[in-house]
C-alpha cells in the first residue's frame, strides 16, 4: 500500500499545506512547532536525521505504491541505542480524503518494521492525545498497548488534554508477524 522514504526539503511545502490549522498542528506535533509551519521550522526538524547510528530521529514521507503520491508523514525519534528504544511521532495522513483507507496503519506497521528489523530495537512507544480517537484505534490495531495516561499534559483551546502512552515490544511485534 505504501513505502516510507526519507523526508527532505522538497517535501516541506506539502507538509506545510497539509497542516492547515492550529488544532491539526497540535495533534500532529504537540508543542514542538508553532502555527503556522514555516520552511525555517522544517529545516531544523530534519537537520542531522536519517543517518543510522549518528541520528536520534528518522523522518519519513509515506508514498502510495499505486499512485506514487505522497500521502503521509511519520517519524521515529528519541532513539536510545543503549536501551534499544525509540518513539513514533508526528504521524499524519496528509489528505483528509485519504483517511480511513488504512494509510495510518500501513505507515505505523512500516515504521515498526524499520525499528525492529533494521534498527534492532526492543521497544517502540508513542503518545497520542486523548481527543485523537482515530489514531488511538489505529495504533491498537497495529499491536501497541496502552501503558498509562499522562493526565492534563497540554493546555489547548481552554481545556487540558491528557496523553495516552502506548508501546510495543519486539517479541509482541514478532508474534503479530506470524
Amino acid at each position: 500500500m505504501i513505502r516510507l522514504e526519507a523526508f527532505g526539503p522538497a517535501d516541506f511545502q506539502q507538509l506545510i499545506n497539509w497542516v492547515d490549522s492550529e488544532e491539526l498542528l497540535t495533534k500532529w506535533s504537540g508543542t514542538l512547532f508553532s502555527y503556522p509551519l514555516t520552511i525555517d521550522s522544517m529545516e531544523w526538524y530534519i537537520n542531522d536525521t536519517n543517518v543510522p547510528l549518528e541520528s536520534d530521529a528518522f523522518v519519513y514521507k509515506a508514498v502510495d505504491l499505486e499512485t506514487n503520491e505522497v500521502v503521509g508523514h511519520i517519524s521515529l525519534g528519541g532513539l536510545s541505542w543503549k536501551n534499544r528504544s525509540a518513539r513514533i511521532s508526528r504521524v499524519l495522513v496528509g489528505n483528509t480524503l485519504e483517511q480511513r483507507r488504512g494509510i495510518c496503519q500501513a505507515m505505523t506497521k512500516a515504521i515498526l518494521k524499520i525499528g525492529f528489523m533494521e534498527l534492532g530495537l526492543h521497544r517502540i512507544g508513542l503518545g497520542v492525545y486523548e481527543n485523537n480517537q482515530g489514531a488511538l484505534q489505529c495504533y491498537q490495531k497495529c499491536g501497541l498497548k496502552i501503558e498509562g495516561v499522562s493526565r492534563d499534559i497540554l493546555w489547548f483551546k481552554n481545556e487540558f488534554l491528557s496523553m495516552i502512552e502506548m508501546a510495543i515490544l519486539e517479541d509482541e511485534w514478532r508474534a503479530l508477524q506470524l
